[in-house]
């Protein structure tokens, strides 16, 4: 089954029309900056979107305050997804590019409950290039950060 991908432009995207009310959704929480919904084909019982209500299509396009207001609501819903479904784990997800299996190109981060066996498989192939390679990588960031 080939996976959804919304390309509709700017301020018209699925997740801006929900926004503005145009579509129905099982709203959660909702601030001046963001919008927490339950997802609509949820992977497990609890399964909350926040979303950045500027229309910003990943990461990069965001403001490092609009970044925080997102990371604070999601703080704030899974503090209640955990009160409200007791699930054993949790995992914050957020993706960038279709490279990095973005489906929705407006910034959004999910908050999965995790339970033993829920099917989910979040793994990669692991890479041990050194330690010279690590420190040169490293080195690259800072020098961006600087």
């Amino acid at each position: 089954m080939p996976m959804f991908v919304d390309t509709s432009p700017p301020g018209q995207c699925i997740f801006c029309r929900l926004i503005k009310g145009e579509i129905p959704a099982a709203r959660v929480f909702e601030d001046d900056e963001t919008l927490a919904f339950m997802d609509i084909g949820p992977v497990t019982p609890g399964h909350v979107l926040v979303v950045s209500k500027r229309h910003a299509a990943n990461l990069f396009e965001l403001s490092a305050d609009e970044a925080a207001a997102v990371m604070r609501t999601a703080h704030k819903v899974a503090h209640a997804v955990r009160e409200a479904f007791d699930p054993p784990g949790l995992t914050l997800l957020q993706a960038n590019g279709r490279a990095g299996n973005q489906t929705v190109f407006h910034f959004h981060m999910h908050i999965v409950p995790r339970h033993a066996d829920d099917g989910i498989a979040l793994s990669w192939p692991r890479q041990e290039p050194g330690r010279d390679v690590l420190e040169a990588y490293a080195a690259r960031i800072r020098q961006r950060l600087a």
